[in-house]
């Protein structure tokens, strides 16, 4: 009986082992390939706004990369709905925002573009669409005041569903001009189909001195009377009077 056991126990070893080796091993997590676009299309991006709902953006154009066309492309799966708007395209698209900023219900699509125009970095296209039809916005420009300091490297994002745009400010003009280190905000909304803007941060584009404090201000150093010469004259004669008067008492 004790030699059986002794001839299972190797037995069972290999049959262990073997099991060991066998054991699966954990899947890998496979990173599908981003899909490349086709020429003569350069972006596409798909915004799904809900289900059954969709908008596609892609620009396309052949020959020049600062210039070209985009369309967008609306998907109403659930009324059997599909319609397309194209317009002109400035330099080359950024990123598709979608939001509702006058909370109508009715969804906005806005296009970023950047142009190498020195005086205009980001281009907005924006449309509404209410009812599948598609009804252009036009997008503010930078006002004087909002445009000191610009020089692109502009960052949009949605934010409470208002689009909200910074960039940082720079001092001068130019290439070499140097950063002040501070960036202006901007919020975007929507009223009547006009955009509204306001300014959400407080910035200078320029670098004003400190006001100098009581204990950093120089002391200033204490004059001396100054003693005329007619002064002087009549000081030392009523003095030799008083010391002849004095003369005289003795």
């Amino acid at each position: 009986m004790y030699n059986r056991f002794y001839f299972f126990i190797p037995m069972v070893c290999v049959i262990v082992a073997g099991c060991a080796q066998q054991a699966p091993k954990p899947p890998v997590a496979v990173i599908a390939p981003k899909p490349t676009i086709m020429e003569p299309f350069r972006f596409h991006k798909l915004i799904e706004v809900s289900p059954g709902d969709d908008f596609d953006v892609v620009s396309w154009g052949r020959g020049s990369k600062d210039a070209g066309a985009y369309a967008i492309l609306h998907s109403d799966s659930a009324d059997i709905k599909y319609t397309t708007t194209t317009g002109d395209l400035e330099g080359s698209i950024i990123d598709v925002y979608n939001s509702d900023m006058n909370l109508d219900g009715n969804t906005e699509i806005l296009i970023q573009a950047k142009a190498k125009d020195t005086s205009n970095y980001a281009i907005i296209y924006a449309y509404e669409f209410t009812n599948g039809k598609a009804d252009k916005l036009d997008f503010p420009k930078l006002t004087k005041s909002q445009r000191k300091g610009y020089r692109g490297e502009d960052n949009f994002y949605i934010r409470e569903g208002k689009l909200i745009r910074e960039f940082p400010i720079y001092k001068g003009s130019g290439k070499d001009a140097p950063s002040t280190g501070a960036k202006r905000q901007l919020e975007y909304g929507l009223s009547r189909n006009e955009f509204t803007v306001k300014q959400l941060s407080k910035d200078s584009v320029d670098v004003t001195p400190k006001p100098a404090t009581a204990n950093s201000a120089p002391k200033k150093q204490e004059e001396k009377p100054t003693i005329k010469k007619s002064e002087k004259k009549s000081s030392s004669k009523s003095g030799k009077k008083k010391k002849h008067k004095r003369h005289r008492n003795d």
